[in-house]
């Protein structure tokens, strides 16, 4: 297990977690959530972070996003029945043969699928961060509950913003000129 408390892009992968147009139109955060976990999208593309996009029963809850897909680029998505990606075998498959040890989380819903992945991951010794501004759930107090039940369990809850400036870890690079554009060009949510 990594020992970092802080994310380092050479060891993380970003997970995007079921960002669906059916899932997505139920969410009260639709806007801020989805923007935030686009914006995590396109600095990942930068920091050469891999990006892993999931999907809970497609035929039901549509395709993901366009504004994550915009972001992502080319990519295969994982779909999936189970609520832990860790529980897909191609999930599975895809984040070991990546060989990074930490996770960051963002998506839907976050009690649900966001918590059983997040708490899966944990119990297998990946470090595991879930970005709070790029996850939501259609009820408040199901949002508030599994946050604070991943801090007990000891996930590190932060910000999609935390995440990409400790990937990014100084300034005065041209990845931070392209970071810092594609922050400053993200609306406040």
């Amino acid at each position: 297990m990594t020992t970092s408390q802080t994310v380092v892009r050479d060891d993380a992968v970003l997970v995007l977690v079921d960002m669906q147009c059916s899932l997505a139109d139920a969410m009260g955060r639709r806007e801020p959530v989805v923007g935030a976990s686009a914006l995590l999208a396109r600095c990942a593309a930068v920091l050469g972070i891999p990006v892993i996009v999931t999907r809970q029963y497609p035929r039901g809850l549509g395709e993901t996003v366009p504004e994550v897909l915009e972001a992502v680029d080319s990519h295969k998505p994982v779909d999936k029945v189970s609520f832990s990606c860790l529980a897909e075998p191609s999930f599975r498959e895809r984040l070991e043969g990546l060989g990074r040890r930490q996770v960051v989380l963002a998506g839907m819903e976050t009690h649900i699928c966001v918590t059983q992945t997040a708490l899966a991951l944990s119990a297998e010794g990946y470090a595991v961060f879930v970005a709070a501004d790029a996850t939501c759930s259609r009820r408040e107090s199901d949002y508030a509950v599994a946050l604070d039940r991943l801090r007990r369990a000891g996930v590190t809850v932060t910000t999609a913003e935390s995440v990409i400036y400790e990937a990014l870890g100084s300034a005065g690079t041209p990845e931070f000129k392209a970071v810092l554009e594609l922050v400053k060009a993200h609306p406040l949510g």
